[in-house]
């Protein structure tokens, strides 16, 4: 058997972890200097929603945030206690492009497995993106690891799959993505003042790049509903995610909009997590899904 594990910035809801026995090891960010930890195993998804207010309307007001790596040392020692207790692991990283997290998860596993010395081993997926597009490859896995495949069976499957895997979204306020260099400062102000909203996305090699621009919150949202739409593939097997950061009415205006359209199996519809949740500030919608490739059309 084998272990699924994922960063917190994948940003599963904590029942969701549970139900598909999904591990979890949580970032810690620093909020105005105190400690906040990114994923609290036993909150229910009301709870987690609640807790996402009060972290983003914070922000709001001008909280001062700082994030970091979660380091080699709390890997190595997840990666060790898995590999003694005879498991392999199965590791879901955010994109390697917008965080050094890949390389220290990385840099633990080699030590990790050097030290056990039980023959076990850890095999690692950079999702080449973030937030859900983590979440649901680790589902996927789980249900495949149910059906009996082994790790190399299951990893060797879903190393294609975050070719396949959009995460698309727009923001509330350019102002975050102008601090984190995704939008040059003067771009962000005239973007404000036109009330210019950006639909975003990661790319093939896992980098957050701008894919257009809507003229407005709603005309944002409404193109956000129609990339799912006219780009997934096989959504009766799809799980669908959508990521909001303290919009939860427009994250289930746009979920409305796909399901008048199209039918999935499941969405996932859950509050932002606070470490990348930070960098895209309140009101973010993401949404996240399996097309043919990167490339969408519009």
């Amino acid at each position: 058997m084998f272990q699924i594990l994922v960063d917190s910035a994948a940003n599963l809801p904590a029942e969701i972890a549970k139900k598909y026995d999904i591990k979890v090891i949580s970032f810690i960010n620093l909020v105005n200097g105190k400690e906040l930890t990114c994923y609290e195993p036993n909150l229910t998804m009301e709870e987690e929603r609640q807790k996402g207010k009060e972290y983003y309307d914070a922000i709001r007001k001008g909280a001062d945030v700082k994030t970091g790596l979660i380091s080699s040392g709390r890997f190595e020692e997840f990666f060790l206690n898995a590999l003694q207790s005879g498991y392999d692991v199965l590791y879901f990283s955010l994109s390697k492009n917008i965080s050094g997290n890949y390389n220290s998860a990385r840099i633990a596993a080699e030590s990790a497995m050097e030290q056990a010395g039980t023959g076990r081993k850890i095999r690692m997926i950079d999702s080449l993106n973030a937030s859900l597009a983590q979440g649901i490859l680790a589902i996927y896995a789980s249900e495949m690891r149910a059906e009996g495949k082994d790790i190399d069976e299951v990893a060797d499957t879903l190393e294609s799959y975050p070719l396949k895997m959009n995460g698309v979204f727009t923001v509330g306020d350019l102002k975050y993505l102008s601090r984190t260099g995704r939008v040059h400062g003067v771009t962000a102000f005239v973007g404000d003042v036109l009330s210019i909203k950006p639909i975003l996305r990661g790319n093939s090699d896992g980098y957050i790049v701008q894919f257009k621009k809507c003229r407005g919150r709603k005309a944002a949202l409404k193109e956000l509903a129609n990339l799912v739409i006219n780009n997934i593939e096989d959504p009766e097997n799809q799980i669908v995610g959508i990521a909001h950061a303290d919009a939860y009415e427009d994250s289930q205006a746009v979920m409305d909009m796909i399901q008048s359209k199209i039918k999935v199996r499941d969405f996932i519809n859950t509050s932002y997590d606070y470490c990348t949740g930070s960098h895209v500030g309140p009101d973010t919608i993401a949404l996240f899904f399996m097309a043919k490739d990167r490339e969408l059309s519009n």
